[in-house]
């Protein structure tokens, strides 16, 4: 809206005289020893927004800073009064700030609600902040209701009630049932912008008993449920066809208001059978389509960014196949202040006149208010150097001492801006911040910048003078810029000496001295050459270097871009570097280079390494120039030229290179012109018109070229007529309506003469007319208006000059400009091949609405939502492809399954696009889904497994359940028997029981459409080992000790179940530890790059070096042949040799049990003790026997008695059966032959056929080896079972407490 000005009589020219001497702007600069002394009223620098809604679970804390000097002091008002905030002790103001901390724990917090304005205050002025209003975050219960069960007919309307609770800020509103699974919605069922349900008919489907609306309240983070609602569909009555009704808005006609900037939403729910569908048009105008977006299936239009041009009537329309309805809603665009000038401060001298605007917008208009200091303008003191009109103050002749804030409000019923520009009123005499005595170095003919900052109220005027006497104007080669730098384009060296800048004010003077100094430049006289050198021998190269004599230069030479290395062989001199017994690596480009603080130069040359040789070394050098040059035979077009060749230096001369120099055109500049092969000294040289010429002779050899000869005499030819026209000649237009010739001009030497122009012709091709034509001068392009657009045109560029034409020029085809194509494609149809790929073709555009060269058509489509989604997807990116050429047809691959799509196609030239065509619908079929989006394995147990997964990122289609497949891994790495699982899709998690303990099993997860099985995920666990088995010692260096892993048969350490590498993270995740019997078990999580892993470990408190063993590809490791009883560290390192970063696990430790045995010492066991004492007793009982027998029997050894008697019941019994043999006194300290029991009291299973049971106490127990109860063993032998199958005798108890799971 434009701001209409008041004008007081005779106020306009008071104004203009006012502006008229009005200063620029004083920048304060923000040097710190310049701002030390500098006063500053206050100004606000960060404050909370106006609305503050605030958590009552957190403290409240209101902001206010504020900058100026003085440093400003702070208060706050409350509700239009003042706040004190010393006596509220649970108030804290933060020291040096504003900022206010309010602790609202064991508080009412409603007790401080209210409106808050911060005020900023030093002895320059007064700064306020906005009005902040502080509310509370509120998140009330709904009210207590029954609601009653709804029972209707089949195809009739219904609209559920939300009516939640009003919450600060309001609640988000949404559906879900009692499984807390969103309702679907779609065209027939929708959720109103107030979160009402709408169905535009109810179908059997939509009968359910919980109906439940939830609120969500932001800042709390708090959801609140209504009572569920029950709707019963009958289908006993049927409701018949009927045409659209509005359900809401109600009537024909309704009214919306909405502010400028905010976001328009305008909703149409209708009712019918079958489903309206709505649409929406503006009357009297277009949607803007930037802008516009629908939702909710088309019943909400959005229109973001709303400007006064979006007023108007919308309507709304619902269609189906009975008829239409209509409905208009009134929009009005209402607007709270804006901006379109805010007051900028203002640094004022004393006596000078400034002006503070404050510009806003506004519907309705703004009213605008003016405050000083806080206190408003009509308030306070009264200044008769101030003048207010509207939105505008002026400030005549300001003096030092009426500093102050000025605040603007500006305010409608629909908000308000307040704004703080300050008034510094500073008189400050001037200051040069530049340091004095400042030496400005530069090179000869270089620019050189000298300085001179400078800060003063009112602003100072800046003159230089040289050697304190010459003034300084601007003018070459002087330049004096705003900010008084002094710059000199090409310094040269009379430019060197003393310079004055004086800044000047009516306060005072100021003058500062600084120094030019203007050097000659770093120059290589003679360069290093090339040099071929034995091997053994040595090679000087020579660069010697003038420079300005007060530099300090620096000499550094290079071998191949790299500086050469400290060896004694490398000798650097002055001005030479020796290097000496040459070897091969010494071969290369060798460098020098000097350096100043100011510049530098450089030169090189080659070094080529040879076989040494007994012979002298020959050196090969760079032919001598030719001399000599005599021009002969001469006439207008040629010249023969002969020279004589200089020395060869060992290396014959392979060629002779001619080159001229146009003294006329381009002098300075050698051309080469020919090449002559040797042994010819003469070259016949053909010449072009209106040349001086001047030739010299170049001699190569396989050193390199010679050094140019002595420029032969100067020969002048005369001008003549072109012999060339001009090339590469195109006509195409830049824009509609007219034609662009271009064409490569002549060069100063293909002119032949003086006063060089082109003659250009052009006409319409396969048109009756006469050439156009133009004489221009010597330009590269010639433009033709008023042109039809895109026709065909004949050019010819011909060169003239004084002397005549050139030949007759070809004809070349061009076209006129182009412009945007008029016409779209019609009758676009889409063929859907597969889910993923959809064929599409139209009827192409009649060629002359095309209006230029067809560059093909460029197809527009856009995913608009999944068709299982149950809001449109408005975000997606629009795709575009284009196909080349006149099509009519093309594929558009890559598309998502199960997804709506929509499409545009316009055709192409080179100017741009054409119009779209009418947009087109299409759908994709459903495929397969992508893979379960991850596999967990969670709660281990003996014999069960609980899987948890996720479902797929992209369902592609109606999820029809998923798929498992498992089986055993045993320790050879052999794989059981697969089972599979089938589970509906929404159950994420199972628990796998009666598998084997110490098991790993494998896992493979896919999920499935009526399309098929996706991709599959995969993911092993272990199911946790029988703790009976082993005892090993692990600790680790932080957290909980982990479980230990199976010991037998073959330890298989149990890799993480999934790893899903995050995106932002630690390289290593958790590193677990066991103990085996082959050694310790280490198992970690990798999640980074590198290619190379280790398992580092070292005895505990030792100072070697760390073990390193290389496990790349694995996410476990095992190592073997540590020593019992010892504690060692372990930690995972990942190493990559291309880059730098060595990411590296924490320190755990492991203790290596001092016996890593299985067994268990069973002669504590009641049941050894008691078989033990039972075996003693009848050796007891035998021992007394053979006593007795040999006391009867007199003194003679068994062996003879026994053989004597010959009785069967006492033959000696054979050793290898375990039964007795001789007895004998002497040897009544030997064990039975048939007991083979182990010093420790154990009995082992592989030194006896027979379980222990056979023995023991009744052959009911259920024994281990370790003689732990656990049912692997019988009363009798039986063979190992097979895995998961169970003994036919008494399951043991873990079986038993298994079968309650």
């Amino acid at each position: 809206m434009d701001r209409s000005w008041k004008w007081v009589p005779g106020f306009g020219a008071v104004l203009l005289t006012l502006l008229s001497h009005m200063t620029s702007a004083l920048e304060v600069p923000l040097d710190p020893k310049v701002l030390e002394g500098l006063p500053q009223p206050p100004t606000i620098t960060l404050q909370s927004p106006k609305d503050y809604i605030f958590d009552p679970r957190e403290n409240i804390v209101i902001h206010c800073e504020a900058k100026g000097k003085p440093h400003p002091s702070f208060s706050w008002t409350r509700n239009g009064t003042h706040f004190d905030v010393e006596k509220d002790s649970k108030v804290l103001m933060k020291p040096g700030s504003g900022t206010l901390v309010i602790d609202i724990s064991g508080e009412k917090a409603e007790a401080y609600e209210g409106t808050y304005q911060c005020t900023a205050h030093n002895e320059h002025g007064t700064a306020v902040s906005n009005s902040i209003v502080i509310r509370q975050s509120r998140s009330p219960l709904w009210s207590k209701e029954t609601n009653e069960a709804i029972v209707v007919q089949m195809g009739v309307s219904l609209v559920l009630y939300c009516r939640p609770p009003a919450g600060l800020p309001p609640p988000v509103i949404f559906w879900m049932d009692n499984n807390f699974q969103r309702l679907q919605l779609d065209k027939r069922v929708s959720q109103a912008l107030n979160g009402d349900l709408y169905f535009s008919n109810v179908l059997p489907e939509d009968t359910r008993s919980d109906y439940i609306c939830y609120a969500r309240f932001p800042h709390t983070q708090t959801i609140q449920q209504k009572q569920p609602i029950s709707v019963t569909v009958l289908n006993n009555s049927p409701e018949g066809e009927r045409r659209p009704e509005f359900m809401t808005p109600l009537g024909a006609t309704s009214t919306k208001m909405v502010l400028r900037g905010e976001t328009l939403e305008l909703e149409c729910i209708a009712e019918g059978l079958p489903t309206p569908e709505i649409s929406w048009q503006k009357d009297g105008g277009e949607l803007p389509s930037t802008r516009t977006s629908f939702y909710n299936f088309k019943r909400t239009l959005k229109v973001s960014e709303v400007n006064e041009a979006d007023g108007g009537d919308y309507r709304c329309t619902a269609t189906n196949n009975l008829g239409t309805a209509h409905h208009i809603i009134k929009v009005t665009v209402k607007a709270a202040p804006f901006w379109v000038s805010a007051p900028r401060n203002l640094v004022l001298a004393p006596n000078e006149t400034g002006i503070l605007t404050c510009r806003v917008n506004g519907e309705p208009k703004p009213k605008i208010s003016w405050f000083v200091n806080g206190v408003p303008l009509e308030n306070a003191p009264e200044d008769h150097s101030r003048k207010v009109d509207d939105d505008t103050v002026i400030l005549s002749n300001v003096q030092s001492g009426s500093s102050a804030v000025y605040q603007c409000n500006a305010s409608n019923e629909f908000g308000y801006l307040m704004a703080n520009a300050f008034v510094n009123v500073l008189a400050e005499p001037p200051r040069v911040l530049t340091p004095p005595n400042r030496v400005y170095q530069v090179i000869t003919n270089n620019p050189a910048l000298l300085h001179c900052a400078s800060f003063g109220s009112p602003i100072p005027t800046i003159t230089w003078f040289k050697d304190s006497q010459t003034s300084i104007k601007n003018g070459d080669p002087y330049v004096i810029h705003e900010n008084g730098t002094l710059e000199i384009h090409v310094a040269q060296p009379l430019n060197s000496g003393k310079f004055t800048c004086i800044a000047t004010n009516i306060l005072g003077i100021k003058e500062n001295h600084v120094f030019l100094e203007v050097k000659e430049p770093t120059r290589i006289l003679k360069q290093p050459e090339y040099k071929v050198v034995q091997r053994g021998m040595s090679a000087v190269f020579e660069c010697k270097v003038k420079h300005d004599p007060t530099l300090i230069p620096t000499m550094t030479w290079l071998k191949d871009n790299t500086e050469v290395s400290k060896d004694d062989r490398f000798q650097v001199d002055v001005d030479s570097l020796t290097i000496r017994d040459v070897e091969d690596e010494d071969e290369g480009t060798y460098t020098c280079v000097m350096n100043t603080t100011l510049d530098q130069d450089s030169a090189s040359a080659m070094l080529t390494v040879v076989e040494a040789t007994p012979t002298p070394a020959i050196v090969y050098e760079k032919p001598d120039p030719p001399s000599d040059l005599e021009l002969t035979d001469q006439t207008g077009r040629s010249v023969q030229l002969t020279w004589t060749p200089g020395d060869e230096h060992n290396s014959p001369t392979e060629k002779f290179l001619i080159q001229y120099e146009d003294l006329l055109h381009q002098p300075g500049v050698w051309i080469n012109l020919t090449d002559v092969s040797v042994p010819s000294t003469t070259a016949q040289l053909k010449l072009s018109p209106y040349v001086y010429y001047s030739f010299r002779v170049l001699a190569v050899n396989r050193v390199g070229y010679s050094q140019p000869s002595q420029p032969s005499s100067q020969y002048r030819t005369s001008p003549a007529a072109p012999d060339d026209n001009p090339s590469d000649v195109r006509g195409e237009g830049s824009e509609p309506g007219n034609l662009v010739i271009s064409w490569m001009p002549l060069t100063g030497f293909q002119a032949n003469g003086p006063d060089l122009e082109y003659r250009v012709q052009w006409r319409q091709k396969d048109v009756d007319d006469d050439w156009s034509s133009k004489n221009v001068a010597n330009v590269s392009q010639f433009v033709v208006t008023g042109t039809p657009t895109y026709v065909s045109y004949e050019i010819k560029v011909q060169a003239f000059n004084d002397y005549g034409s050139a030949p007759e020029p070809e004809t070349v085809f061009g076209f006129s400009g182009e412009d945007l194509p008029l016409s779209a494609p019609e009758i676009v149809q889409v063929m859907v091949h597969n889910s993923t790929l959809a064929e599409v073709h139209w009827e192409p555009v009649d060629f002359p609405s095309v209006r230029g060269k067809l560059q093909g058509y460029k197809v527009y489509y856009r995913r608009e939502h999944s068709l299982q989604d149950t809001e449109e997807a408005s975000d997606q990116n629009e795709q575009v492809l284009t196909f080349s050429g006149n099509r009519s047809e093309g594929r558009l691959p890559g598309l998502q399954p199960y997804s709506l799509y929509n499409l545009t196609i316009r055709v192409l030239n080179s100017k741009g696009e054409g119009p779209p065509s009418p947009s087109k619908k299409f759908e994709t079929p459903e495929g397969v889904p992508g893979p379960p989006s991850f596999l967990n394995v969670v709660h281990p147990s003996l014999d069960s497994l609980t899987l948890e997964w996720g479902p797929p990122m992209n369902n592609n289609g109606r999820l029809a359940g998923y798929t498992l497949k498992y089986h055993p891994v045993n320790t050879t790495k052999e794989l059981g028997p697969v089972k599979i699982m089938s589970f509906p899709a929404n159950e994420t998690t199972f628990t796998l029981g009666n598998l084997n303990s110490s098991m790993l099993y494998k896992f493979y997860l896919s999920a499935k459409t009526i399309k098929g099985s996706g991709p599959i995920i995969t993911g092993e666990a272990f199911t946790v080992m029988d703790t009976t088995r082993t005892q090993p010692t692990v600790e680790t260096g932080k957290g909980p000790t982990e479980p230990p892993h199976p010991t037998s048969p073959v330890t298989q350490p149990p890799p993480p179940p999934f790893h899903k590498a995050p995106p932002v993270g630690p390289a290593f995740g958790k590193v677990n530890t066991s103990m085996s019997e082959d050694g310790a078990v280490i198992s970690w999580d990798y999640f980074g790059h590198h290619k190379n892993v280790y398992v580092e470990y070292i005895v505990e408190n030792s100072k070697d070096d760390w073990k390193k063993e290389l496990v790349n590809g694995s996410h476990w490791h095992m190592i073997k042949g540590l020593k019992p009883g010892t504690s060692y560290k372990v930690r995972v390192v990942a190493r990559d040799p291309s880059d730098p970063t060595v990411h590296s696990t924490d320190e755990v430790l492991v203790a290596v049990p001092a016996v890593p045995s299985r067994q268990v010492d069973i002669a504590t066991q009641g049941w050894f003790i008691g078989l033990m004492c039972a075996i003693a007793l009848l050796i007891l009982v035998l021992l007394i026997v053979c006593f007795i027998k040999r006391n009867k029997g007199g003194k003679y050894p068994v062996k003879e008695k026994e053989d004597a008697h010959q009785d069967p019941e006492i033959q000696p019994m054979k050793e290898d059966d375990g039964t007795f043999g001789e007895y004998s006194d002497t040897e009544d300290h030997k064990p039975l032959k048939g007991s083979r029991t182990p010093s420790n009291g154990t009995v082992r299973r592989d030194e006896s056929d027979d379980s222990l049971v056979d023995y023991g106490e009744g052959g009911d127990g259920q024994f281990n080896e370790d003689g732990s109860f656990i049912g692997q063993y019988s009363g009798k032998k039986e063979k190992d079972t097979h895995e998961g199958n169970e003994s036919s005798e008494a399951p043991s108890p873990v079986n038993a407490m298994n079968s309650f799971v």
